[in-house]
């Protein structure tokens, strides 16, 4: 279960003060999630997607949650015109940008092959090509007016090893992550850092529901999975993120950081599997594995043979 001290803020307040971050598909879930702890800090933000109503109506709430200020700005990532716009408006906002989340995605399950080809690039398109689209126009920017910023790319899991049922997300995130270590190394002389956030199972209305829709979670309960036992809360992930994007994470760099209860080393140990023996069953195979003492030597008949 989540505590008080897991899920309160981890920074000081006025961390953020003066700093602007640009959160793309930032009006809900994990996006919504990072962006109202960053104006709890005292963040200027910057929210774009591409349902404006839905951006509108974050950006209200947000404003009277926290009393931050919040530009909301429709982009689709994918269009290099509107992601230059977005950057130009939240410039005009607020003078500068120090910190751009690719945070916007699109993913769900599917064999791979019922995918239609248009399927597989829309995923593809949206979350590699839009991170692509948006780190360059904001790299760019950066290292022209030598101000330096923060790049944190929200990746998953299985971006390393890949996963079954969502290849084009898996193939787009792990794209994202060369991105991140790549730059990392090569902007770093910049004074831009890259780092990324593996999420594991962070319930989220839009994205769970197309994941894990109600008969699955029925009969494949993610947090049987989780040696910790349960789901990940929102504010965790953003506690992670806001430290990745402070100057208290000056020296990370080129870093991607897990954070699911464990849940992806469980799946990957040869044999966790053994977790679910009970103590019984663990007596009774710890007796039968148990060596065997070696028989006493045979003692020498008494008594003369001649």
């Amino acid at each position: 279960m989540t505590t008080s001290a897991s899920t309160e803020g981890m920074l000081k307040p006025g961390s953020f003060a003066g700093q602007t971050i640009v959160i793309t598909g930032g009006g809900t879930g994990l996006g919504r999630a990072m962006g109202h702890y960053l104006l709890q800090l005292g963040a200027n933000l910057v929210i774009c997607g591409r349902r404006a109503e839905v951006l509108s109506q974050a950006a209200a709430e947000l404003e009277r949650e926290t009393g931050g200020q919040v530009l909301a700005h429709r982009c689709d990532v994918r269009v290099v015109e509107q992601v230059e716009a977005l950057l130009d408006a939240a410039a005009a906002r607020f003078g500068s940008v120090q910190g751009l989340v690719n945070n916007a995605a699109g993913n769900f399950i599917c064999p791979t092959e019922r995918l239609s080809f248009n399927a597989f690039h829309t995923v593809v398109d949206i979350v590699l090509g839009g991170s692509i689209n948006c780190t360059l126009a904001q790299g760019k920017r950066w290292v022209a007016a030598g101000s330096g910023g923060v790049f944190l790319n929200i990746v998953a899991t299985y971006a390393e090893t890949g996963s079954a049922y969502v290849v084009p997300s898996a193939v787009a995130k792990s794209g994202v992550l060369a991105l991140t270590r790549s730059l990392a190394a090569e902007w770093g002389r910049h004074g831009i850092r890259s780092n990324a956030i593996a999420p594991g199972p962070f319930p989220t209305d839009g994205a769970w529901s197309r994941l894990i829709p109600g008969e699955l979670a029925e009969q494949f309960d993610p947090v049987q999975r989780v040696p910790v036992g349960r789901v990940g809360d929102p504010r965790e992930l953003a506690n992670l993120a806001a430290y990745l994007l402070s100057g208290s994470s000056a020296f990370v760099n080129g870093a991607c950081f897990t954070i699911d209860g464990g849940e992806s080393v469980q799946s990957a140990g040869e044999f966790n599997y053994l977790s679910a023996l009970s103590s019984q069953q663990w007596d009774a195979l710890q007796a039968r594995l148990k060596p065997k003492k070696p028989a006493a030597d045979a003692q020498p008949p008494t008594g003369d043979r001649r």
